[in-house]
């Protein structure tokens, strides 16, 4: 049911499929790649993720906005969606955290959404079909005209994001300054007096979430931009270094590529997520390939040797596993849903990485575990033991 006052609204894919129904938050047009999350919460930490740029999520959740939006689940400083879709919105949010209504915040950040669609409808399409371009308008209610925008659109194969969502300058994560919450203690929350261990952060699009996970291990923590060298990097002597999550085709962001091939030879603790794990993959002679709809929701399992993680998934590229097993590399977890590379690392040195999100926001915590060996390998570099990455 629109509102009162709703605007007409038209979404076309760059097949020609053609929906129409409302805006939500910011008039205009928009272009994007069209991708599905299945989850049935955390929409503001969605549209807040750097690994969502360039695309227009539709939530499969059938009423978005219930709860509103707030300072502190936000992935970063803004929405980084180029639209969102779906079924029904909820103008007037029920939560003690809500700020803002999600209508007035994408309206803000100039964000179109288009609701009053049949989005299962779209999801099945993309399902069948695989992900594709397309625009959202308020302006162009012209199907024709609007496609050819589309179709004008630079695909995601080959598209570098990264550059558009790295930090500009260098910085240290401040926890003080940062939202802290703590589920479960014995779970999530280390003990305080354990050394401090200096990490390096290569950001391709971090999640503030993952600052938080490592903070709270009691990690030193400097960002810096994806086009930092690997020499300006080991400057600041790391203990580790991790390698962030970030949008676009991994395979494009040369720089990160070769700068990771500089950083294998420090012999450093290295650990990557997302993007990062690709970005290590490619470091070490892996090829990635692009997934017909990608994964993108709460409860994928993840695992190997009959033990199981769910996990919190969110991108379009996966590892090639025929290019991961070699006499160095090992495939430590794999997606349970279709078998593609969740999960790799060094069987000789103490480097790793995973496709999914431990740090999750939102999402389970089965997998937090990550961070705790990461400090360990830390730990064991700087006190020559020697550690297993399990």
């Amino acid at each position: 049911m629109p509102l009162f006052d709703a605007i007409p609204a038209l979404l076309v894919l760059a097949d020609g499929t053609t929906y129409r129904g409302w805006s939500f938050g910011s008039t205009g047009t928009t272009i994007g790649e069209v991708v599905f999350n299945t989850g049935i919460t955390g929409y503001q930490e969605v549209l807040t993720d750097p690994s969502y740029c360039g695309q227009i999520v539709v939530f499969t959740y059938p009423e978005l906005g219930n709860t509103g939006v707030n300072p502190d689940d936000e992935e970063s400083e803004k929405p980084q969606v180029r639209g969102a879709i779906a079924r029904n919105i909820c103008n007037r949010p029920s939560n003690w955290r809500s700020t803002q209504s999600l209508p007035d915040y994408l309206h803000k950040h100039q964000i179109p959404g288009i609701y009053g669609i049949d989005t299962r409808a779209l999801t099945r399409k993309i399902r069948v079909h695989g992900a594709m371009n397309g625009g959202i308008s308020t302006e162009i209610l012209d199907p024709g005209e609007l496609l050819l925008r589309v179709q004008d659109a630079p695909n995601m194969n080959g598209l570098n994001l990264v550059k558009e969502v790295t930090t500009s300058t260098v910085y240290e994560w401040d926890q003080s300054t940062a939202p802290s919450w703590e589920f479960n203690s014995e779970l999530l929350q280390p003990n305080k007096k354990q050394e401090t261990f200096t990490v390096v952060v290569l950001d391709f699009g971090i999640k503030r979430n993952i600052l938080r996970r490592l903070a709270s291990y009691g990690c030193r923590i400097v960002v810096v931009p994806a086009h930092t060298s690997a020499a300006e990097i080991l400057n600041y002597k790391p203990d580790g270094i991790f390698l962030s999550n970030g949008p676009g085709d991994p395979s494009a962001v040369s720089e990160g590529i070769e700068t990771a091939k500089e950083l294998l030879k420090s012999q450093k603790p290295m650990f990557g997520i997302c993007m990062g794990h690709q970005i290590i993959g490619h470091a070490l002679g892996a090829e990635t390939f692009k997934l017909k709809f990608g994964h993108r929701g709460l409860n994928h399992p993840a695992g190997l040797k009959q033990k199981v993680e769910i996990t919190s998934q969110n991108h379009s590229f996966a590892i090639e596993k025929d290019s991961v097993q070699t006499a160095e590399i090992e495939i430590s977890h794999l997606n349970l849903n279709d078998s593609t590379v969740a999960g790799m690392r060094h069987k000789n040195l103490p480097i790793f990485s995973v496709q999914y999100h431990p740090e999750a926001s939102p999402g389970p915590h089965d997998a937090d575990y990550l961070f705790e060996k990461f400090v360990q390998a830390m730990h064991a570099a700087r006190h020559s033991d020697k550690v297993e990455i399990s």
